[in-house]
């Protein structure tokens, strides 16, 4: 795998530790209130008022959100440099792109039980994905993905399982588009049913599932996708470490599998009232295989990185 210049990408690895340590200790040195009922080391967690019977708009989830998936909603930026063929260097090598999500869920109604952090619930999610090229003179906007969803979840005990349909629509940056008349747009959208099934055992977790696109444009889009991957969180909520592997395998003719890892620090504040932390995660970052980033879904990437994640 390629990646000339990695120093630049070590250098800022290096700056973003030393700030998140600081933040660590400011944020440790908190007194933490009440936590949420017996919350699992991956975030799911129910607020003790809310553990049982139903509830209009619930604040918490009860599907820990896959840590290494690239299209998971989630806020973070992040700095990557890698093979990216879509850029102005026809072999890609050697290019640093930035890359920012916001994300959010709002959960819309819960069935709790039998016991806590257990039940039924139904969210809708948003999020946006842009990546710029740190190349060019103005930091140009490449590509922009848009997602909403609404996801159908259950969890019992350490077994929990996601539902969810979802539609996606991506554009290219205006800057991006004016550098050559030979650039490929596509009008390019579609709607998913996706299930995965989750399984934790201790602090390793296992999931598993995949996707069928219902409705495609361009139709040259994959229509059925494998989703799995592992995950091992030490501890509970606000310890040091956490990683995962994500794996995907679009059913495309010469399409090859997509690998996506992430490893980092994390540090927690707790909230009052007996809400789960919120989390700040310094994160190492890898990837090789088609492009997630909508527009470019035909062409095979791979980067390192190191970003900041919120609220995983």
């Amino acid at each position: 795998m390629l990646l000339h210049g990695n120093a630049s990408v070590v250098t800022l690895s290096t700056r973003l530790v030393s700030v998140l340590a600081a933040i660590g200790v400011v944020l440790f040195s908190a007194e933490s209130a009440a936590q949420t009922i017996d919350a699992p080391r991956c975030g799911a967690g129910v607020h003790e008022s809310e553990a049982l019977g139903p509830v209009a708009f619930p604040q918490d989830q009860i599907f820990c959100p896959i840590l290494a998936d690239p299209k998971e909603a989630r806020s973070f930026a992040s700095l990557l440099r890698g093979t990216f063929r879509s850029l102005d260097d026809p072999s890609g090598e050697g290019t640093t792109i930035a890359s920012v999500g916001l994300g959010d869920s709002f959960g819309l109604i819960r069935w709790g039980g039998p016991r806590p952090n257990e039940g039924v619930q139904l969210d809708v999610v948003g999020s946006i994905f842009a990546q710029f090229d740190l190349g060019a003179k103005s930091n140009d906007l490449i590509n922009a993905d848009y997602i909403i969803e609404l996801p159908l979840t259950f969890r019992r005990s350490g077994f929990s399982t996601r539902v969810s349909v979802y539609h996606q629509s991506s554009h290219l940056g205006d800057e991006y588009l004016l550098r050559s008349e030979d650039i490929d747009r596509q009008n390019f959208s579609f709607e998913s049913l996706e299930l995965l099934a989750s399984l934790e055992l201790g602090p390793v977790r296992v999931y598993a599932g995949g996707e069928r696109i219902l409705r495609r444009e361009p139709a040259t889009l994959p229509a059925r996708v494998l989703h799995g991957g592992a995950e091992l969180r030490s501890g509970r909520v606000g310890t040091v470490q956490l990683g995962g592997l994500d794996f995907k395998s679009p059913d495309l003719n010469d399409s090859s599998p997509a690998y996506s890892g992430r490893a980092g620090l994390e540090v927690a504040r707790y909230g009052s009232g007996g809400h789960p932390a919120r989390l700040v995660t310094l994160m190492l970052e890898f990837y090789q295989g088609p492009s997630p980033y909508g527009q470019f879904f035909q062409d095979d990437i791979s980067y390192v990185g190191v970003g900041l994640h919120f609220g995983l």
